[in-house]
């Protein structure tokens, strides 16, 4: 040992033993009075010891955190919670809160500690209790012990097995697997989750999930403990009725309990690699989330209600919610939000109130225009009408005009009548019940109507006479339509639904001129130009080796008939003629994407075109998974099924020849059909098929228009190699431009670009949980869905080098009937066109 100088504290020194004794055990001593929480286990916490400021427990594994955590910002505001440690989640997400309604503003001045009656408690400086565990304690001593599992428990110090509290029985707004929410049929206890009241207030919100009181196995989602605005739909075994997406969440264990004690249900997740949490989110909708390590970020699993402006009152009093804005709440005309603040976090439940007060009754002062009515179209109605009896709708606006709390009307075959605040109104509804509401406000708020009745006079009789005109015409048009049907298709026949037009063969290839002008063909058939006697335009397409009787056909048929959307193909007949099966579509002016994409050296398709096609399409497929009464997976998503109208509107085509799968999504496609180059890991992993496969489809097609080639052309051009797997060095580098189409000359907005190649990596994920729905695909496209930097899939490393072996679809159509693994290879030399099957 080196010799130390005589002042040092050495055994050597004269003094050095007897004076280091003493100074050390005064340092252990000062430094365990700074820390007296700390205790043998980091985990735990005995009734000697505390936790103040920063001073935190972490769970034995340590994945859990409990302490102090920051919200807000000016003044921050403190909180006692469970949040995931930083080596699980890197972002602050609190799991459990005890004083959510409570924070505390000065965190010096305040303690968490074990009472002498056994419970956890946080107390200010003056010790003035601000939250407790609030249980019954017959023990004698207790300690506080935060588990792996992110449940903080309350046990007998002397018996550790019996747990007299526990944080996982009183869940705020989040749902950790092996938790339960459910009803304590002994106490009459109902276990729910609350919703914060915004993005940075976890106080209790207005939303709720929680069991059917009355016994029942379904769930509710409440607004304000009362409106039940969803429901999961009654237990059936395996899944809730209502929640048919259970099937497919195979990373998840459920189970469903009901005896003589209590009813609740509990989740387990699979592996350990996987993070997830269930919330009752301050959106109003409940929501599963799943940590993404690789993007550090949570990825949104799973929501319901589907659509945001489902849920009830969203947007407060005089508020509206729409689907198409982002955020989906605002004020109707007349009024302001009355807190700019909390609605800019998320918190819209005090609503708007009136910029002008109104006049109110039947007369006027001198000068002041009595209050008048603002016509609103296309919405969905107010909750909690009165009706009455009306003659007219004039009648109906005078009975609300002349009572001061009537604040709008609405007339159909009855008035109906609304008095004080307007709850759950939706503009651009496009729903059954869509109806034209009359809003009351000041005149002020309204133009005059002095020259304006002269100018609706006007209108309305020009209205009136084009109305008049329109009648006449089309009741010429049936007419004429009737004796062309007659005449060119005799006895048509309609389909099952009433409106398809069964055509017979003969006269399909008279119109088609024996089905001359060839359009294009795929994998179901070819399609043909024709022309009807009125001169409109078809596209008639003969299918080929479909095995389906006409029974089935027809039933197929009839159903995908219904289905109307701008972004859908939409059939308008079909001929079911022995072997002779035929589609008959609108036709499309400016042909099919992959014309304008893959074809000449010059391109009408500028970027801003671009990008409306990949919207509309992905809202096309929107509805096809979620918004028809079957999800319908297309299962061929490719250019050469979009078509383009004379806008360049796109519309998905050949979705009727997908296969329809009913919502519980429990039926497997074993037929793998589609075509290389767009298919989903799953049609050769022997997986089933979910409506994420269209979605890689989609994000394989996403990247031919933003470079304007076949993602396998690349390899005959130059040395990048396929193209997916090259363009991501240059996103992570910034270099977005360079991706683009050179017939675009660079001209693009980048950040639109660098958005759509993003949106293509996350939809091509190799696992179908990692990649988005095709919804949130579109809220990422119109900027309402934050989107960061995806992870490399794993397939596109394989992608490394020309020199390394690759593996890829190439690009023709397959449809290999009970196929389930399959094989297409090709050197990096060769064209796609020269790939191998391996069977």
């Amino acid at each position: 040992m080196k010799n130390l100088p005589p002042t040092s504290l050495s055994p050597s020194s004269p003094f050095g033993f007897h004076m280091a004794l003493p100074l050390l055990m005064l340092l252990i001593l000062s430094t365990l009075a700074l820390h007296p929480h700390r205790s043998s286990a980091a985990d735990s916490l005995s009734g000697n010891q505390s936790l103040s400021g920063d001073q935190k427990l972490t769970s034995e594994g340590g994945k859990f955190v409990f302490g102090f955590f920051p919200l807000g910002n000016s003044p921050k505001r403190y909180y006692i919670g469970i949040w995931y440690n930083t080596n699980m989640v890197s972002k602050l997400t609190p799991v459990w809160v005890g004083n959510r309604d409570t924070p505390v503003l000065d965190l010096s001045s305040t303690e968490l500690k074990l009472s002498k009656d056994g419970n956890l408690v946080l107390l200010n400086q003056s010790k003035s209790l601000i939250w407790s565990t609030e249980t019954n304690i017959t023990a004698n001593s207790t300690m506080a012990v935060l588990l792996d599992s992110g449940n903080l428990v309350l046990q007998d110090s002397s018996d550790t097995s019996r747990i007299l509290w526990q944080s996982i029985d009183h869940p705020t707004d989040t749902w950790l697997p092996g938790g339960k929410v459910g009803l304590n049929k002994l106490t009459g206890e109902n276990q729910h989750l609350t919703a914060w009241k915004s993005l940075e207030d976890p106080a209790h919100g207005l939303f709720y999930l929680e069991i059917d009181p009355s016994g029942s196995s379904q769930y509710f989602i409440l607004w304000n403990g009362t409106k039940n605005y969803w429901s999961s739909g009654d237990w059936n075994g395996k899944i809730f009725s209502g929640v048919p997406e259970m099937t497919s969440n195979y990373i998840y264990n459920f189970q469903y309990v009901s005896n003589a004690s209590a009813n609740y249900f509990t989740y387990t997740v699979n592996t350990d690699d996987v993070i997830s949490r269930f919330t009752m989110d301050y959106s109003g909708q409940i929501k599963q989330w799943t940590w993404l390590s690789d993007a550090q970020n949570w990825i949104l699993f799973w929501s319901q209600p589907r659509e945001q402006c489902e849920v009830y009152a969203l947007c407060g009093s005089f508020g509206s919610c729409n689907e198409n804005n982002s955020p989906s709440c605002g004020c109707i005309k007349g009024f302001s939000e009355r807190s700019p603040g909390e609605w800019h976090l998320g918190d819209q439940s005090g609503g708007c109130a009136r910029n002008t007060p109104l006049q109110c009754g039947g007369s006027s002062s001198a000068g002041t225009e009595k209050d008048k009515f603002y016509q609103m179209d296309s919405v969905r109605l107010p909750d909690n009408p009165e009706t009455m009896e009306a003659g007219s709708s004039s009648d109906c606006e005078s009975t609300c005009l002349y009572n001061c709390s009537c604040t709008a009307y609405s007339y159909s075959s009855k008035c109906s009548l609304w008095y004080g605040n307007l709850l759950n109104i939706q503009e651009q509804y496009n729903g059954y019940d869509q109806s034209t509401l009359f809003l009351r406000l000041a005149a002020s708020e309204l133009p005059s109507s002095s020259s304006k009745s002269n100018k609706g006079g006007i209108i309305g009789a020009a209205a009136g006479g084009a109305i008049g005109f329109l009648a006449l015409l089309a009741l010429t048009w049936l007419v004429i339509l009737r004796r062309q049907r007659r005449r060119i298709i005799g006895a048509a026949k309609a389909a099952a639904d009433g409106v398809l037009v069964a055509f017979r063969y003969s006269d399909l290839r008279r119109v088609t001129t024996n089905f001359s002008e060839k359009l294009g063909s795929g994998g179901f058939g070819s399609v043909y130009k024709g022309s009807l006697p009125d001169s409109t335009f078809i596209a008639v397409k003969k299918l080929i080796n479909l095995n389906q009787g006409e029974k089935q056909f027809r039933a197929e048929i009839g159903t995908i008939g219904t289905i109307q959307h701008i972004n859908l193909i939409r059939l308008r007949g079909f001929c079911a003629d022995q072997n002779n099966k035929c589609l008959v579509y609108e036709f499309m002016p400016n042909s099919s994407l992959d014309a304008h994409l893959f074809h000449g050296s010059k391109t009408d398709l500028d970027w801003g075109k671009r990008y409306l096609i990949a919207l509309g399409t992905a809202r096309g497929l929107v509805y096809l998974h979620e918004k028809c009464r079957d999800c319908i997976i297309h299962c061929d998503i490719k250019p050469e099924n979009i078509l383009l109208d004379a806008s360049f509107i796109p519309k998905v085509a050949d979705f009727g020849l997908a296969k329809l799968l009913g919502r519980d999504l429990s039926r497997v496609l074993t037929t793998m059909r589609g075509t290389r180059g767009y298919l989903a890991p799953e049609w050769i992993s022997g997986v089933a098929i979910t409506a994420k496969a269209d979605v890689y489809s989609y994000g394989m097609m996403l990247f031919e228009i933003i470079s304007g080639k076949r993602n396998t052309d690349h390899w005959e051009d130059n040395k990048n190699g396929f193209f997916p797997a090259s363009a991501m060095k240059k996103l992570m580098a910034g270099d977005i431009r360079s991706l683009l189409d050179p017939r675009l000359e660079g001209v693009a907005e980048i950040e639109e670009v660098e958005t759509a190649c993003k949106v293509a990596y996350w939809c091509i994920q190799d696992e179908e949980m990692s990649r988005p729905t095709m919804e949130q695909v579109v809220q990422m496209l119109e900027g309402t869905m934050e989107i960061i930097m995806p992870p490399v899939p794993k397939s596109l490393q394989l992608y490394s080098g020309q020199q390394e072996r690759i593996v890829f679809f190439s690009d023709s159509t397959v449809d290999q009937s009970n196929q389930t693994q399959s094989t297409f290879s090709s050197s990096p030399g060769r064209s796609s066109n020269s790939a191998s099957l391996k069977e």
